[in-house]
């Protein structure tokens, strides 16, 4: 009679494949959760304890650990492993169905504690997983619930394929290879990261047409399997671009900076137009109007579901994507005509992983993402400078404007009227050039405008030139040797000038 242990986390379809089983001849050994869920439906199964007369120990830290099993999984079907095995009063074990505890979804919630997260660090299940994936020559594993059904009809069907078990072991492997990635970063991350090795693990999502230009080839990787485009559903249109892909990223991060529903356009990586507002069209219309040329064929991003309302005031512009956590009806039915225009549906609104990577000659560079100011730097922080305090409406203008600048390439510079950014550049060797590419873009729409720089002014012109513009309020890191010098420009002009304490660099 062959046998299999099961010892599974997420139950789904256990039972029904165990009376699948069952009903094959097999005898069937469980560990404690696995045997009593079988149990409840009437499935004859010996638990692990009774099995290896051992009980589980440390709290069930301890339940599968144990040469029984093992010696079991990793038996070949010749006669001295089999002899030896039966001299010991133990059998071959010819099929593991196992599941891993939730480690990721567990460290997922902002309030897992350091030791509820270490003990959903499955140690049992990825030693079976290896154990049965290194002898899939004799033995199936089963460690997904979708493939019960399918290594059921291969068994009715005469025996597991060698094809099919080499299948399963491909897959065992590749599930502990990215539970062991995602636990080494946990851990790192309680730890400087930066002295501990670096583990990845990226499954294959989709072959691009080809990169930045056609002759690049370039293919998309996701943290998890089965994952699309940036974790999210391509509602319409062709396959994202590599160059889509990159702005949409930079355009969604954007606008999960703001509460209030925003839309964020980005060109070519660049934002050229942010704004918030109560309601989604209006905050379209303020966008669009920072930067109306450089908005053809840009892609967009909002942060609340796209309504029909915005759908229609796109009107002629040529938009090349639209990410949103949702679109309504109307939107769709309306954007169903503009076939070209692609449709990114992304639900979950945490940026994810917690960390950049990007490659060098040689290496990869590794950092946390800027989410915006620290908890010990936030806005209690600030400091006005300058002997103006900004009003009301300059400390609106300023806080939209500090959030919007994160999302530029440096030197960056925005000028923002209310919660609406008028002028934005970035990306250029010196800051005084942004500042005034930016007023350029601006025009009249930069008197009265507020202005924030992601760096500190290493000199008195960028501010002087701001002034001229008609800029009244500025926001900036502060710490430039020549801050005294910079202040004093300000009062000069009438510029109340607010200081952060934390800069935003976007290279």
């Amino acid at each position: 009679m062959p046998q299999a242990i099961l010892s599974v986390y997420d139950k789904t379809g256990i039972v029904e494949f165990a009376l699948g089983l069952q009903e094959l001849g097999w005898s069937l050994i469980a560990s404690g959760g696995t045997a009593r869920e079988l149990r409840r439906a009437n499935v004859e199964v010996l638990e692990v304890s009774k099995y290896t007369a051992s009980p589980e120990v440390l709290g069930g830290r301890v339940k599968t650990l144990h040469p029984a099993i093992h010696a079991g999984i990793l038996a070949r079907s010749i006669d001295a492993d089999h002899e030896e095995l039966h001299s010991l009063g133990w059998e071959m074990i010819r099929l593991v169905a196992v599941n891993l505890y939730p480690f990721q979804q567990t460290i997922s919630r902002p309030d897992t504690s350091v030791d509820e997260a270490i003990e959903n660090i499955d140690i049992g299940g990825v030693s079976l997983i290896r154990a049965a994936a290194k002898n899939h020559q004799f033995v199936t594993l089963v460690c997904d619930p979708v493939d019960y059904p399918r290594v059921l009809d291969e068994i009715r069907a005469g025996g597991v394929t060698a094809q099919m078990r080499r299948l399963q072991a491909s897959k065992g492997f590749a599930l502990t290879s990215g539970y062991d990635a995602v636990t080494a970063d946990y851990i790192s991350r309680l730890e400087d990261h930066g002295t501990s090795p670096l583990y990845l693990k990226a499954y294959p999502s989709q072959k691009l047409r080809y990169g930045e230009n056609p002759h690049q080839s370039a293919a998309l990787y996701a943290w998890n399997e089965g994952d699309g485009a940036l974790g999210g559903n391509l509602l319409q249109g062709k396959e994202l671009s590599y160059n889509n892909l990159l702005d949409l990223d930079a355009a969604w991060r954007a606008v999960l900076s703001f509460d209030k529903p925003t839309i964020c356009i980005v060109k070519h990586l660049s934002p050229c137009g942010i704004a918030s507002a109560t309601e989604l069209v209006t905050a379209f219309h303020s966008a669009l109007a920072s930067d109306p040329v450089s908005a053809f064929g840009a892609v967009i991003a909002a942060n609340v579901p796209f309504d029909g309302l915005t759908a229609e005031a796109l009107g002629e512009l040529f938009v090349e994507c639209i990410v949103a956590p949702g679109f309504s009806k109307e939107s769709r039915q309306l954007l169903s005509s503009r076939g070209n225009c692609r449709l990114l549906e992304i639900s979950n609104n945490k940026i994810d992983p917690a960390y950049d990577l990007r490659s060098i000659m040689g290496g990869l560079l590794r950092q946390e993402i800027d989410l915006g100011d620290p908890a010990s730097l936030n806005e209690l922080k600030w400091h006005v400078a300058s002997k103006r305090e900004p009003g009301e409406t300059e400390w609106t203008s300023l806080r939209f404007a500090w959030k919007a600048c994160q999302h530029v390439k440096s030197n960056a510079i925005v000028l923002t009227q209310s919660e609406a950014t008028v002028g934005i550049s970035g990306g250029q060797p010196n800051r005084v050039d942004c500042v005034r590419i930016a007023a350029g873009r601006a025009g009249e729409r930069a008197i009265g405008a507020s202005m924030a720089s992601d760096g500190f002014f290493p000199f008195a012109d960028s501010v002087q030139l701001a002034a001229e513009v008609g800029v009244t309020a500025i926001v900036q890191p502060g710490g430039s040797v020549r801050d005294a010098e910079i202040i004093s420009a300000a009062d000069a002009a009438g510029i109340a000038m607010v200081t952060t304490g934390v800069r935003h660099f976007r290279h």
